[in-house]
């Protein structure tokens, strides 16, 4: 029995190890002198010159203030508008309601490069090119958020709303004061998703936004593998630095997420 539990577990290291060996190269090739880049043992020496000069001589901070900004804003205004939308689906019931499910749902078989010249044209159209309206709108609307909540609110006991109505509370008082804060473990869920899926983004933001000013960190470090063909080193010093703060939310919103389901009472 503890030679299984023990094999089963060295496997376990062993996959864990194969899956962060890469992050762990990246780690240690960010601070690497150029001569040695591409060297397989540990370095003679570290260095902070590839990330001081991504910092400095690029303008990196911006963009990666760029992709912060736009990726919070999305992602705040996305669990507000879904939430509110998947509530509606879930619990209201009003004539097409179905309908109006299956067009949410159906936008799923739909890829981006699908509707990227159309979505171009309509945001060319609204005069949002190069603004920071035209990152973000876009971004908003996301099928699976609104299927995954609507589903979590559907296993909503319906007793907690029937008492929020005796007290005299409408729809949107059952909504706001009842229903979302039941729903902060999949808000924080969710929460993660996005910002790391508008965080990633790179094909939507090259499309609408030629103005460096606005260029995200995705768009910034393609940009800096064309001009730094010969000198991987600040590319992958880029790279270190876009990968941080996915790092970080990913860890505060586990967290997140494990407090919400203590203080939450569902099972």
């Amino acid at each position: 029995m503890r030679s299984g539990i023990r094999g089963r577990a060295l496997l376990a290291y062993l996959v864990a190890l194969v899956t962060i060996a890469p992050l762990l190269w990246l780690l240690l090739a960010a601070f690497r002198p150029a001569a040695e880049l591409f060297s397989v043992g540990w370095p003679s020496a570290l260095t902070l010159d590839n990330v001081g000069y991504v910092l400095t001589e690029v303008p990196f901070l911006r963009y990666l203030a760029n992709s912060a900004f736009i990726s919070v804003v999305v992602t705040a205004l996305a669990l507000l508008v879904h939430s509110m939308a998947a509530y509606a689906l879930a619990r209201m019931h009003f004539r097409g309601r179905g309908i109006a499910f299956a067009a949410v749902i159906a936008t799923l078989l739909i890829s981006l490069p699908v509707i990227l010249v159309p979505l171009f044209l309509v945001v060319r159209t609204l005069g949002m090119v190069d603004t920071y309206a035209g990152l973000i709108v876009p971004g908003v609307f996301n099928a699976f958020g609104i299927f995954l909540l609507r589903q979590f609110y559907l296993g909503v006991p319906r007793e907690l709303e029937d008492a929020a109505q005796l007290d005299g509370c409408g729809h949107w008082r059952t909504y706001w004061h009842v229903v979302l804060p039941l729903s902060r473990p999949m808000l924080a869920a969710l929460a993660v998703l996005f910002f790391l899926a508008n965080w990633n983004s790179f094909l939507w933001p090259l499309a609408v936004a030629q103005d460096e000013s606005l260029r995200v960190v995705q768009v910034g470090i393609a940009s800096l593998q064309g001009q730094y063909a010969s000198k991987q080193q600040y590319v992958i010093a880029a790279a270190l630095l876009a990968a941080i703060p996915t790092v970080l939310v990913f860890l505060l919103g586990q967290r997140k997420l494990i407090s919400s389901l203590k203080t939450t009472g569902l099972k």
